[in-house]
Order: structure tokens, then sequence, then C-alpha cells
């Protein structure tokens, strides 16, 4: 009874965790209280900085607002799956580009390389809602 509830109710499950986790640390970068600010500035100055930080870190964070708040509303899954995706490789960058912040030791992450590494049970409720489509 219980294994069939969750597959009823998986697919909205995973939305709703994707706009919460995607709308609220969106929302915390556009009011500038984000623990991620200093990686976010780290990975811009190693890759994008060409553009004024500023603009590109408010541009980001309701990037991320944006998508979150899409996984919401079903007939635009295709369009929140493609800018999760690209959300995504850039999520994982710092693994490769900044791995002084990233790992203490081999294998061994940072809080931020945790923070990171979690985005694969993002992933995998992705997969969830882009599998029901």
């Amino acid at each position: 009874m219980l294994l069939n509830w969750f597959k009823k109710n998986s697919v909205l499950a995973a939305r709703i965790a994707l706009f919460i986790i995607y709308f609220w640390f969106g929302f915390l970068k556009v009011i500038g209280f984000s623990p991620a600010g200093p990686l976010v500035g780290a990975l811009f100055d190693r890759t994008i900085s060409f553009v004024p930080f500023q603009m590109f870190y408010i541009s980001f964070a309701i990037f991320e607002c944006l998508i979150g708040i899409l996984f919401l509303f079903p007939k635009l899954t295709r369009v929140a799956l493609v800018l999760f995706f690209l959300h995504m490789i850039t999520a994982f960058l710092p693994l490769i580009c900044l791995p002084d912040m990233i790992w203490q030791t081999i294998l061994i992450p940072t809080l931020e390389g945790q923070y990171i590494i979690k985005n694969i049970a993002l992933i995998a409720l992705a997969m969830e809602i882009g599998g029901s489509i």
C-alpha cells in the first residue's frame, strides 16, 4: 500500500523538492545571503570574468529560481530539464577548476565539495521527472 502511494506521488514529490531547492538557493543569492557566494565568485574568476560579477551573480540566481518554478509545471518539464542539465554542468565545474576549494585530499571533499556532490541526488530526481513524460 505504501509502495503504491510512493509510485503514485514520486514525480510530484520530485518536482516539489527541485522547486524548493532551486528557488530557495537562488533566492538566497538574490538577497545576498548564499553561503555558496564565495564558490560562485571563485569559479567566475576562473571562467567568465569578462562580465561584471554582480550582473552575472544576480542573473545566475534568477536562473536558478526559474528552474525551480519551471519544474512545478508539467507542460514545461522539457524546458526545465534542459536548463537543469545546463546548470549541472556549471555546478560540477568546481570539482575540476577549483580543486583547492573542493578537496581536502583525494576522495575527501570539503563542505563545498559535499555541496556539489549531493547534486547527484538532484540528477536522480530530474531523471525521475524526465522518465514520466
